[in-house]
């Protein structure tokens, strides 16, 4: 990393309706050439329709720090509270949560 860029301190605002947080059991994602759209949708089994909650435009850049970050995050917290389990690691479990998708459907996309 750069020297000065390691130095910079940014002051971060976090909104009283942003700091509520915003619930989601799925994620959307798709790419341009140019950009990661990441759609956050809340989804409840038996309720036939689900809403996207928030969308998250990002450079390609931007997307691959992200993972990086999440990854070093996760390592970090496996390492102070145990392995995360996933759902469908076992037979007793639902398909159901975050996972990659092969093909979505949003109402209102192309």
């Amino acid at each position: 990393m750069d020297k000065n860029m390691s130095q910079q301190q940014i002051n971060i605002e976090l909104g009283e309706k942003e700091a509520e947080g915003i619930y989601s059991n799925l994620a959307i994602i798709n790419h341009t050439p140019s950009e990661f759209v990441i759609d956050f949708v809340r989804f409840f089994p038996g309720v036939p329709k689900a809403r996207v909650h928030a969308r998250i435009v990002m450079t390609p850049q931007h997307a691959k720090s992200l993972v990086h970050a999440l990854e070093e995050n996760v390592q970090r917290y496996e390492s102070t509270f145990g392995e995360i389990k996933l759902f469908g690691d076992d037979s007793r479990s639902k398909e159901f949560g975050f996972k990659p998708m092969m093909e979505s459907k949003i109402k209102g996309e192309a």
